[in-house]
């Protein structure tokens, strides 16, 4: 069933396309955070270290992946708000054959640079075998990342935001059970994690696969329709590759902030592994708003209406403020206790170690309210270059702190390293969307006064 973002009031739309969004986020990261649990539980600290030393070239491959996959939605989700079916299913046949391509070229170049990518986080040599088997794996299993991604963010063009998470809810019950079996009963260490999440990674696709395919018979192809467009795919690419790229530079910076923390040594490494993973999840709200902005603004600019949002914008950025700071709270009095009842910390300098960040960080989270709102709704009315450009100012404040301070500070400066990051893309986006809001009140003054637009032309 579809779901028109284009009339109503939106808040509630926003707010009811979100909250399957993150579910799904949460049940997304249950994958991570599963596999964290059983492994640090039954494998020890080395064997999660293993898992997280990989993490942030994961975040950079996935989530690339991720970003592509949205932004090919985009113009899904123009087309379906000006009620435009034919170029709708014209770009959605356009975006499964590139989605096959991205997926075999990333498959193909990732598993041939798996060793030489872990020398250059330089990985110690204790955890460097466990890292390498379970990041290999994971790179085999692309294709199923690309599969889940490529269907849902169709979905969700289309208003869908309940199906993907149902699914998510499935593959996710048979990743724990598979964990379970693989890790503790047949003993594949964090091969049988990366398993585990590799196939039920698959199963999510291809039930999101099949329910498309058969109950949105807005999507069935006319004759003509399914054959390869050199225009689709441009405009395609044109919005996919920018929040590829804005994915994968947030990604890149995370990376240099794990090699940063690899240097400090194994306990610093293992904190870190416990606070990513932590973090995560409480970010997940931020994750799904951003996503809902997206498809709200994706429609409601294929339906010309602009006022709408700049409604929805406001309004989810206050509820963003709302939630940043109950996070703060909880993640300010409980973090330590987080991390020793989810991964059986008994280490008190680990402990010591979680509690800081998550209190130094956590403070910081109001800034992703206006950030991840602002950032996605520049990319759903087509602006994707400007969330592009806000990654690389995130990517020079993580740089600056992980290389530069970090070495010198110690675990202090791993810290502040996200809250640089954040203040550093802010910077770009509110500026950058008040253009973006001067433009769009342009579009609607033209439009109000059409005689005055023809003089002027």
């Amino acid at each position: 069933m579809t779901f028109d973002m284009t009339k109503g009031a939106p808040l509630r739309l926003i707010l009811v396309f979100t909250l399957p969004l993150l579910l799904g986020n949460l049940f997304q990261q249950m994958y991570n955070l599963v596999d964290a649990v059983i492994v640090g539980k039954f494998l020890g600290l080395n064997a999660l270290s293993s898992v997280n030393a990989s993490a942030s070239v994961l975040f950079l491959v996935i989530n690339f992946v991720i970003g592509v996959c949205c932004g090919f939605a985009i113009p899904v989700a123009q087309r379906f708000g000006a009620g435009d079916e034919r170029s709708m299913r014209r770009y959605v046949a356009n975006a499964a054959l590139l989605s096959a391509a991205l997926a075999a070229v990333l498959t193909v170049a990732t598993t041939l640079l798996c060793r030489l990518i872990l020398q250059w986080l330089s990985t110690p040599e204790a955890i460097y075998a466990g890292a390498y088997q379970y990041l290999l794996i994971i790179f085999l299993g692309i294709p199923c990342t690309v599969l889940y991604n490529m269907s849902a963010s169709i979905l969700r063009a289309l208003g869908d935001s309940r199906t993907p998470f149902l699914f998510l809810v499935v593959s996710t019950v048979v990743n724990v059970v598979l964990d379970l079996l693989f890790i503790v009963a047949l003993g594949l260490g964090v091969s049988g994690a990366a398993l585990a999440t590799v196939i039920g990674q698959g199963m999510s696709g291809v039930l999101c696969l099949r329910f498309l395919v058969r109950r949105f018979a807005i999507l069935k192809l006319q004759p003509g329709e399914e054959k390869p467009s050199l225009a689709c795919m441009g405009t395609l690419l044109c919005s996919g590759l920018p929040m590829g790229l804005q994915y994968s530079i947030t990604a890149i910076g995370l990376m240099m902030l794990q090699s940063a923390v690899n240097l400090l040594g194994s306990t610093p490494v293992a904190a870190y592994a416990v606070v990513s993973k932590v973090q995560q999840l409480f970010l997940c709200p931020f994750d799904a708003l951003g996503t809902a902005m997206a498809t709200y603004c994706g429609q409601n600019i294929g339906a010309l209406q602009y006022q709408r949002i700049y409604q929805g914008l406001k309004q989810s950025i206050l509820v963003g403020f709302v939630y940043a700071a109950l996070a703060a709270l909880i993640l300010c009095t409980l973090g330590g206790r987080i991390g020793m009842v989810l991964f059986g910390l008994t280490d008190w300098t680990v402990i010591a170690y979680v509690r800081r960040f998550l209190i130094c960080t956590s403070l910081f989270y109001w800034l992703l309210s206006p950030l991840n709102t602002i950032r996605y709704s520049i990319q759903g009315v087509g602006f994707s270059a400007l969330a592009v450009l806000a990654g690389v100012f995130e990517l020079i404040g993580r740089g600056v702190v992980s290389q530069m301070i970090t070495p010198r500070v110690g675990f202090t400066g791993v810290c502040f390293t996200d809250p640089t990051a954040w203040v550093a893309a802010c910077l770009f986006l509110v500026p950058a969307f008040f253009w973006v809001m001067h433009h769009l009140q342009r579009n609607i003054a033209e439009q109000e006064n059409p005689a005055e637009r023809a003089d002027q032309g």
